[in-house]
């Protein structure tokens, strides 16, 4: 591949905020790599719509980030992952398309021990049993339970992370689906929405010290790594790279809500809002 097409950056598209925790870890990662960020603001979340609309708003993210000159697209959206994977790879190869659920699920094989695996995910990421079917192929003899937690994206998106009311709401979710594993509760957590790291420190307080927390953020990276390498694809420029943002609604709001995501300050002026 020529140098020219390894500097192009990296298109990343989430429902909302909730996939800056992928790039993140993404440019923790690769530093020298661009990346292009969009967010789909305007219509947060997915994991409460029809897989027909799913579809249809990545398909309309993807194409406004491949019209813009990328060199690998990342799905940092467990429900998009789930619901239009194969079907954005067919439809742009042979671009590279890359989503989040099979290294978490992989890194959740790796994790635990037992084989015992609770999964919390949005509403269309546990019917579409994406994980569940995922980590069976991984780990035939693994037990897995998954539960859908709604309400954990609109807290993180509103930036409440933390706290006695987090914390009660996490509880009302994760003891009753403990206790369907019986006396061998699970031995590891997936968090199956890219939204739900933020939440970490709440969940893993009502989790225990027992549970091994799972995201799929840094394994994602990995392979976005081993994928661009593999494709010579890694920007051999030097330096540090650029990150770019597009919004589908107010940047102020993404700017605002979006650095707890990502770690750093997001200006406003470095938001483009877009309309699909």
């Amino acid at each position: 591949m020529s140098i020219e097409k390894s500097g192009l950056p990296i298109g990343v598209f989430d429902s909302g905020v909730g996939g800056l925790t992928v790039l993140r870890a993404l440019r923790e990662l690769m530093p020298g790599e661009n990346y292009l960020y969009l967010g789909d603001t305007a219509r947060v979340p997915y994991g409460s719509k029809s897989a027909d609309s799913i579809v249809r708003y990545a398909f309309q993210a993807g194409n406004a980030l491949v019209s813009r000159s990328i060199k690998m697209l990342v799905i940092a959206c467990n429900t998009a992952t789930a619901v239009s994977l194969e079907k954005l790879a067919a439809e742009y190869a042979p671009l590279p398309v890359v989503g989040v659920i099979e290294p978490g699920a992989a890194a959740a094989c790796a994790a635990s021990g037992s084989g015992n695996i609770a999964v919390i995910a949005t509403e269309s990421t546990v019917n579409g049993k994406a994980y569940q079917n995922t980590i069976c192929e991984l780990h035939p003899e693994a037990k897995i339970i998954a539960r859908p937690c709604p309400l954990f994206v609109g807290l993180a998106e509103e930036g409440w992370t933390d706290g006695e009311l987090v914390e009660a709401i996490a509880a009302r979710y994760l003891h009753p689906l403990f206790a369907e594993f019986g006396s061998n509760g699970p031995d590891t957590l997936v968090l199956g929405c890219t939204h739900f790291p933020v939440l970490r420190e709440a969940i893993a307080n009502v989790a225990g010290p027992g549970i091994t927390i799972v995201d799929s953020a840094e394994t994602t990276a990995l392979k976005v790594k081993n994928t661009l390498s593999s494709l010579s694809l890694l920007n051999q420029a030097g330096g540090k790279g650029r990150t770019r943002f597009l919004a589908t609604d107010s940047a102020e709001r993404f700017a605002a809500v979006g650095g707890s995501f990502l770690g750093i300050d997001i200006d406003p002026t470095n938001v483009s809002v877009v309309d699909l």
